[in-house]
């Protein structure tokens, strides 16, 4: 099977489970009465009187099959309904708050990745040697640790005794006020990357110093997972014959381990850094609420304490399709570095 019938397998069975998450979807939906889920299109309490016609507009009355395809309707014509959390539009609050998600994923993923691949790598090729103990200590504390603790410890600790080196929150009020402000364009809405644009380095050295906690709070549980898979694999690929023979050949070892174990050992790697991205904007809810930064998860947080029903929905549904996507981005990277995958 070649490369590009092996996408096109893949996109089409993509297509069935999205499928199916929008049907599991709906079918959590369908356990809330009529009235309950036409409230969730309600903005102002004055429409209660109107619940009627609500229903009868969205086909909340009709039967389930019609009900499911005039959802999915809506849900395409991006109408999720109003979140009672924050008093506007749902699609309209997930466009606000996933740049701030985004930007902190995408200053913990290169982090992860690099110092992961590295103390793995340092690990396997000092094995049993005091650094390879050490290192195994740090993946084992990472690993333990819970992430709601460990950033509240910080939190404490540099927000406590070092006030104003590394604030929460996502930036000060002075930069907030500025960025506010007609002079700043928003560009994407992540305040370094508009920074940047903007030509305002002081803007970007504030965000960066609100976004140090919550990095490193995300970061080191995933360091101590990709630490770990990177010293098992390295450790199996220093063990084949080929990487031996070179060895016997007299070649440089330093040599053989970058440009041959190395390299081989990167490949379950790469599979689970593929995940990476998707574990970390589903997994940000505690980091966020602790920290104090208005992202996806800080909002998803308060609207399940609040039961704001058609933002928890949408969490549901966002989550569902990230890690969908994401599983098929994986596949494809997979079945390319590694041609016989597609024979599977």
């Amino acid at each position: 099977m070649n490369f590009l019938n092996y996408i096109v397998r893949r996109i089409l069975l993509l297509v069935v489970v999205l499928v199916g998450v929008t049907l599991i979807i709906f079918v959590l939906l369908t356990l809330f009465s009529p009235e309950q889920r036409a409230s969730t299109f309600i903005r102002d309490i004055k429409q209660l009187s109107d619940l009627d016609s609500i229903i009868k507009t969205y086909g909340l009355d009709r039967p389930v099959y019609v009900q499911y395809f005039m959802w999915l309707r809506q849900i395409l014509n991006g109408n999720f309904g109003w979140s009672t959390t924050v008093s506007r539009p749902v699609l309209d609050a997930f466009k606000f708050f996933l740049p701030h998600t985004i930007e902190l994923a995408l200053f913990a993923a290169p982090l992860i990745i690099l110092a992961g691949i590295w103390l793995g790598s340092l690990s396997a090729v000092h094995r049993d040697k005091p650094v390879d103990h050490f290192t195994r200590f740090l993946a084992i504390i990472g690993w333990s640790l819970p992430t709601f603790w460990f950033g509240l410890i910080l939190l404490m600790v540099f927000y406590g005794y070092f006030k104003g080196l590394f604030p929460p929150e996502i930036l000060s009020y002075q930069a907030q006020s500025f960025v506010d402000s007609a002079e700043f364009i928003r560009y994407t809405r992540m305040n370094t990357i508009d920074a940047l644009l903007n030509g305002e380095l002081w803007i970007f050295v504030d965000a960066v110093r609100h976004l140090v906690l919550p990095v490193i709070t995300l970061a080191v549980i995933q360091i101590a997972l990709i630490m770990r898979i990177m010293r098992s694999s390295m450790l199996e690929a220093m063990g084949k014959g080929y990487i031996l023979t070179a060895l016997a050949k007299g070649a440089a070892p330093k040599t053989v381990i970058r440009r041959h174990a190395r390299r081989n050992a990167l490949i379950p790697v790469i599979t689970v850094s593929g995940w990476l991205f998707a574990q970390l904007m589903a997994g940000v809810v505690i980091t966020e609420t602790i920290f104090n930064r208005k992202g996806l998860g800080w909002w998803w947080a308060r609207a399940a304490t609040q039961l704001d029903i058609p933002a928890v929905l949408m969490a549901v549904l966002f989550n569902g399709l990230l890690f969908v996507i994401t599983n098929l981005i994986v596949d494809i990277l997979y079945a390319y570095i590694d041609p016989r995958v597609r024979l599977g």
